[in-house]
């Protein structure tokens, strides 16, 4: 059983780093996106 519990903290672990990474993607993705239109609209 405690093998089990190691193997589910292993894949929840790896899960729970890929949601953060896509979190911390959409983030940048959006602060460029405001930059962008941020520049376009002063000119």
């Amino acid at each position: 059983m405690n093998e089990n519990i190691m193997y589910a903290l292993e894949i929840m672990g790896k899960g729970m780093g890929s949601i953060f990474a896509v979190i911390i993607l959409l983030t940048i993705i959006v602060l460029l996106m405001a930059k962008i239109a941020e520049i376009r609209n002063k000119e």
